[in-house]
């Protein structure tokens, strides 16, 4: 599967974006989807992440803000954000994770992701 994330851009401190992954060559509905970020110099962290029967997990940092949903039809994964924080801004990637039977579980390690999206950009100013 190829997936292609978009959305990023400019906001606000307390604004919102909603960023997209999009699946070509594979049906999206058929992996855990994960979205990770990663700011200069940093490692790549988990955000949030849906699992193949539904189940969302999210980073601490995150919770009550973010919100991972799945969209069948249109093969597609969205992450809203809102209450956006300065410490939001990063490169953010959309990943797949084949679940191999496990179906709740959608992994937080980078490691356990197949297929990774190109990142799209979020800056938050102050």
């Amino acid at each position: 599967v190829q997936l292609q994330a978009s959305g990023g851009g400019l906001v606000q401190a307390g604004g919102s974006l909603r960023l997209s992954c999009a699946a070509s060559r594979g049906t999206l509905s058929n992996y855990a989807v994960g979205w990770f970020h990663q700011a200069p110099g940093k490692e790549r962290e988990f955000v949030a992440a849906i699992a193949w029967n539904g189940n969302t997990y999210y980073a601490d940092s995150v919770k009550g803000r973010f919100t991972i949903t799945r969209d069948t039809a249109k093969n597609a994964v969205y992450l809203q954000m809102d209450s956006l924080k300065p410490e939001d801004t990063a490169v953010y990637y959309c990943a797949a994770h084949w679940p191999e039977g496990s179906t709740w579980y959608a992994p937080k390690a980078v490691n356990e992701y197949h297929f990774w999206g190109q990142g799209t950009e979020v800056t938050v100013s102050s």
